[in-house]
């Protein structure tokens, strides 16, 4: 078999044994010494074995045969030596995919979980959290690190996609392979069957392990809420469900900040639902409670979130008159707003500023007013308009933009607009209705978040965070007639976009911002610290993915589970083994095995370093040391 090496020209270093050699063959000058006569006639007999002695000196000089073998290793073994064998995909790599959905809370489900995934660990470890998305919370660890990060995780209360979290383990394993077990109760999941995606794994050479735990129990679970308005104020419908085999007593407690406001009592007949409905809530976190305990207990509160709205003043800065965001403005309950030609000098007054100038610009002072009045948290919103064109305005004024404007762009044809990023904002508008004729051409700022922009990605709605204060960009301009840079004031969206656009800035908002289900995910507009109901985590993406009261960027939101198929206790999941267990083995697609290269090097010199301690040892021994 021919060995090769990585670094053949390393080789030519054998070439130091002829110096070796020539030394040891070397003999110093005899002495001149009185022989016998008799030691004269054997000269010439010597002379011819002269050569012959020489060589079976060196030969038998164990320092000699020491030092040749040292140099030959380190030489050989600084070519790189390897040899390549065919060695089976690595089953020391273990991914553990555990389902932390809101079902796996139900008695004991989690906990049996965690301890069978320690009877899993290897010595290379990833651990993925089964949510609505799949987290990696540990990749490539050892055994130990693996065990304390399992006795430190606990289930949410979202839905769990599987096979997106298979999926992310096969992607992992990609290069080695390894294997993955699922720990899961099976009784439901979002995203495609994982059967089917384990059987794709296989077909991968990735061997994928189901491991059911939790067995059925009786569940009695609100699986519906909803907030609506309801004259000045605010009414909860929701709906429990009793997944009992028998009819079930319900009590239900309804608190707010601790104190009971109004308890309710019905039947609710074996795998039947009934609907109750609670009015007049207040402001703050209101908790709709099941009285008494059962196998599930995170379908048995329902969290209502009503802001606490209080009257705001805004200040609307325009150079035209009735226009159609002061139009809009004046029909919001709870505003006072007040409308200016120029920036006054006691700005911090308002709440809430409002720039829609179409012709004259600001000057220095003005600026100066509004860059203080952000810095300390006041919140603006800039119109567009020819007054925010670079060669109109101050550039000390344009840097106050969430976007950078590059000159105004006209479409007579019209241009549509896209939803980049959905929020209880902006998912009421009809974007496909409106259509823009005239836009300030612009990008937005690296530190800036876009909700809406044009389909080519010029920003029409975009935000950041000024000072302590934020500033929103509306590239919707408000003039009429022939002038109108877009059709949206027409619209009967317009008055509803300002309402939730001066209620999220003063601090309200629609409700419905303020009451989420669990698996929704929002964006921060920079990374900060959020309160979620086990604890503080810093974010700059939220993942709501448990039940209770989270506090986001000052706001106090709801986060309820309402999951018929989660609240479900009483299903088997049993089937979804016998299915993983019964499908027939699919065609492999790649290989088994992948061709190793095993280094000799380190062998070599290691036996080198062993021969050089012999050889100290040698002429220790002879007393030449």
């Amino acid at each position: 078999m021919v060995i090769p090496f990585d670094n053949l020209f390393a080789l030519t270093s054998l070439l130091s044994v002829i110096p070796l050699i020539i030394l040891y063959l070397l003999r110093p000058k005899p002495r001149v010494a009185r022989i016998p006569s008799l030691m004269f006639l054997m000269k010439v007999e010597k002379e011819k074995k002269k050569i012959y002695s020489s060589i079976t000196r060196i030969i038998k000089d164990p320092l000699f045969l020491i030092q040749l073998f040292v140099l030959i290793f380190l030489s050989i073994g600084s070519a790189g030596p390897f040899y390549t064998s065919e060695e089976p995909l690595s089953s020391e790599h273990t991914v553990i995919v555990i389902d932390s959905s809101a079902s796996m809370q139900t008695d004991g489900r989690f906990d049996d979980a965690i301890s069978k995934a320690k009877s899993y660990i290897s010595q290379e470890n990833t651990v993925i959290i089964a949510e609505n998305v799949p987290v990696t919370a540990l990749e490539n660890a050892g055994a130990s690190d693996a065990r304390n990060l399992l006795d430190k995780l606990n289930p949410k209360a979202t839905v769990a996609d599987l096979s997106s979290a298979i999926s992310s383990g096969m992607r992992i394993l990609s290069n080695q392979g390894g294997r993955i077990v699922v720990i899961s109760d099976f009784t439901h999941w979002q995203g495609q069957d994982p059967v089917s995606t384990k059987k794709l794994a296989k077909s991968y050479g990735l061997n994928v392990d189901f491991v059911r735990v939790g067995e059925p129990k009786d569940n009695v679970g609100i699986i519906h809420g909803n907030v609506e308005t309801e004259g000045n104020s605010y009414s909860y419908s929701s709906i429990v469900k009793n997944y009992n085999d028998v009819s079930k007593n319900v009590d239900i407690a309804v608190r707010n900040n601790g104190e009971i406001t109004k308890t309710l009592q019905f039947d609710i007949n074996a795998g039947s639902t009934k609907q109750f409905k609670v009015s007049n809530l207040k402001r703050g976190i209101t908790k709709i409670q099941i009285e008494g305990q059962d196998s599930l207990m995170v379908d048995n509160t329902a969290y209502v979130s009503v802001p606490g709205f209080s009257d705001n003043d805004v200040l609307l800065v325009t150079d035209k008159d009735n226009t159609p965001s002061e139009t809009a403005l004046s029909l919001i309950p709870n505003i006072q707003v007040s409308v200016s030609d120029n920036i006054p000098t006691r700005i911090n007054n308002y709440d809430v500023v409002v720039l829609s100038n179409n012709g004259r610009s600001f000057n220095d002072d003005e600026i100066s007013r509004l860059e203080t009045y952000t810095n300390n948290g006041g919140e603006m919103v800039f119109i567009a308009g020819e007054q925010l064109a670079p060669e109109n305005a101050k550039i000390s004024l344009l840097q106050l933009l969430p976007v950078k404007t590059l000159g105004i762009t006209e479409a007579s044809d019209g241009v549509t607009l896209k939803d980049v990023q959905s929020t209880q904002l902006t998912n009421d508008l009809k974007l496909d209705e409106i259509a823009v004729y005239k836009y300030l051409n612009s990008t937005p700022r690296s530190d800036s978040t876009t909700l809406i922009s044009t389909e080519n990605d010029i920003p029409m709605l975009t935000y950041w965070t000024s000072g302590e204060g934020t500033v929103v960009y509306l590239g919707l301009n408000d003039k009429l007639g022939e002038n109108a840079w877009s059709n949206f004031h027409n619209l009967p969206e317009y008055p509803v976009f300002w309402v939730k656009l001066i209620g999220w800035l003063g601090g309200a908002g629609d409700v419905a911002d303020y009451n989420l289900e669990t698996g929704t995910i929002t964006s921060l507009s920079q990374r900060q610290t959020i309160q979620t109901p086990t604890g503080n985590q810093t974010t700059e993406r939220v993942l709501y993915d448990e039940a209770g009261v989270y506090r986001v960027a000052g706001k106090t939101i709801a986060v309820n589970l309402f999951d018929d198929r989660e609240s479900d206790t009483t299903i088997d999941g049993s089937d979804v083994i016998e299915r993983a267990s019964t499908n027939g083995e699919p065609d492999i697609v790649r290989s088994e095995t992948y061709t190793a290269e095993n280094d000799l090097d380190i062998y070599l010199i290691a036996v080198a370093l062993l021969l050089i301690i012999a050889e100290i040892y040698i002429i220790k021994k002879r007393g030449e040391l």
